[in-house]
C-alpha cells in the first residue's frame, strides 16, 4: 500500500514539474496581461469605494424580487457569500487541474488571461459599464447597513488620499454602499460559469454550475444585497459581453489527446506561416508531405 501511494505521488510530482515547465514560458509572455487584469480589479474596487462617499440612504425601492422572495435577514447574509466563495474557489482550483490531472484541455496561464480579458474587456464592458452605471445614478442601498439609521450608510469625507486608495480592505469591500447596478458578484459568477461551459469537460458539472448561478442570483436578492434589476442586468450584460469578446479573442489551443491535437506549446502566427510556406514549396518540388 505504501509503495502504491509513493508511486502515485511520484507520478503526480512529475506531472506538476512538467506542467510548470510548460506554463512558465507562457507566464513570461502573458504576465503583463495578467497584471493589467489584476490592476483593474483594484481600480474597480477604488471606484466602488468612491461611490460610497456619494451614497445617500433613503427608503428601499419597490422591488418584485423583494415581494416574491422571503427576506433572509442580516443574520443569514453569510449564505450568499458562502455560495459565492464556493463558486470562486471551485473555479480557481479547476484552472489549476492541469498540474495534477492526466486529462487536461487548458493551459492555466492562458485560461486566466481569458478570464481576466472577460473581466477587463468584459470589464471594459462589464465592470466599466458597471462603474459608469452606478456613478450615473446613486440608488438608495437595499442592504441592511446601507439603510437610513445605519452608521455605515454614509462615509465621512476622507482626511487624505491614502484613506481612499487603501479602500479600507476588506471591511470597505464588504460594507460598501451605492455600487448597485449591476451586481459584481454575478459578473464573476457568470464569467466563471460561461468559461467552464466552453472549456470544461464534465457535463454534469456544467449543468450544476448553471443551477448554482441561479441559486446565487436568488440568494443575493433574498439577502437584500441588491435589487432584482441589478441581478437581471448582470445576466444579460455579462452574457452578451462574453459572447462578443470571445469572438474577438484568439481561440485557446486544445490539449485534448487525439490524432488532431496540436503541439503542447501553441505556434506563433509567424511560425505557422513559415511552416505552411515550407510545405507549399515541397509540394511544388514534388516532395511528398510527411507528418
Amino acid at each position: 500500500m505504501a509503495f502504491y501511494i509513493a508511486r502515485q505521488a511520484s507520478k503526480v510530482w512529475r506531472r506538476i514539474c512538467g506542467e510548470v515547465a510548460l506554463e512558465i514560458p507562457l507566464l513570461a509572455q502573458k504576465w503583463k496581461l495578467l497584471l493589467a487584469g489584476l490592476l483593474f480589479q483594484y481600480i474597480h474596487g477604488l471606484a466602488a469605494r468612491g461611490v460610497h462617499y456619494l451614497h445617500r440612504p433613503g427608503p428601499v425601492l419597490q422591488d418584485a424580487g423583494f415581494f416574491l422572495l422571503p427576506e433572509l435577514g442580516p443574520d443569514k447574509a453569510y449564505i450568499s457569500e458562502t455560495v459565492f466563495t464556493f463558486i470562486f474557489f471551485s473555479f480557481f482550483l479547476w484552472t489549476f487541474h492541469p498540474f495534477v490531472s492526466q486529462s487536461k484541455k487548458i493551459y492555466t496561464v492562458l485560461i486566466w488571461c481569458r478570464v481576466l480579458a472577460f473581466l477587463v474587456v468584459s470589464t471594459a464592458a462589464s465592470q466599466i459599464l458597471r462603474i459608469i452605471t452606478f456613478y450615473s445614478t446613486q440608488l438608495p442601498g437595499s442592504n441592511y447597513h446601507c439603510r437610513e439609521g445605519s452608521k455605515l450608510a454614509r462615509l465621512p469625507l476622507p482626511d487624505n488620499a491614502l484613506e481612499v486608495l487603501l479602500i479600507n480592505f476588506p471591511r470597505g469591500v464588504i460594507y460598501g454602499c451605492g455600487d448597485l447596478i449591476f451586481s459584481s458578484h454575478m459578473i464573476f459568477t457568470l464569467v466563471f460559469v460561461l468559461t467552464y461551459q466552453k472549456y470544461g469537460t464534465t457535463r454534469w458539472v456544467k449543468q450544476f454550475s448553471w443551477l448554482v448561478a441561479v441559486i446565487q442570483s436568488l440568494l443575493i436578492v433574498a439577502s437584500r444585497k441588491h435589487y432584482t434589476v441589478d441581478v437581471v442586468v448582470a445576466w444579460y450584460t455579462v452574457s452578451l459581453v462574453v459572447f462578443f469578446v470571445d469572438k474577438k479573442l484568439t481561440e485557446l489551443p486544445d490539449r485534448s489527446p487525439g490524432p488532431t491535437s496540436i503541439p503542447l506549446l501553441p505556434l506563433s502566427a509567424k511560425s505557422e506561416d513559415g511552416k505552411n510556406k515550407e510545405e507549399h514549396k515541397k509540394l511544388l518540388n514534388g516532395i511528398p508531405h510527411t507528418q
